[in-house]
């Protein structure tokens, strides 16, 4: 069974940052594309950064420059690192396997000043 675990969330202040963390069971994620996504209430989630098998990574043009991909395959772990958080930051954020329909429970990230 394939589980996905967020943790790192918060609140923060404009400016601060924060590190996710998504940690999987069931499933090895260093042979998979990992991604993380955004949802605000209300909206559909959006795709914040993903990270390929091969290591490459891409970034909503929104965080690029300010947030880092980045994966542990010891700890069978993929982070979200976040700096320079905005006021439009804040959401859900949804760690996923790409190509597969497996996602975690969500962590809450709040901006707010």
């Amino acid at each position: 069974q394939v589980q996905l675990v967020e943790s790192g969330g918060g609140l923060v202040q404009p400016g601060g940052s924060l590190r996710l963390s998504c940690e999987a069971s069931g499933i090895n994620l260093g042979s998979y594309a990992v991604a993380w996504y955004r949802q605000v209430q209300g909206k559909q989630r959006d795709l914040v950064a993903y990270i390929g098998s091969g290591e490459q990574r891409n970034y909503a043009d929104s965080v690029r420059g300010r947030f880092t991909i980045s994966r542990d395959n010891t700890k069978n772990t993929v982070y979200l690192q976040m700096s320079s958080l905005k006021l439009d930051d804040t959401g859900v954020y949804y760690c996923s396997v790409l190509g597969h329909d497996y996602w975690g429970q969500g962590t809450q990230v709040t901006v707010s000043s």
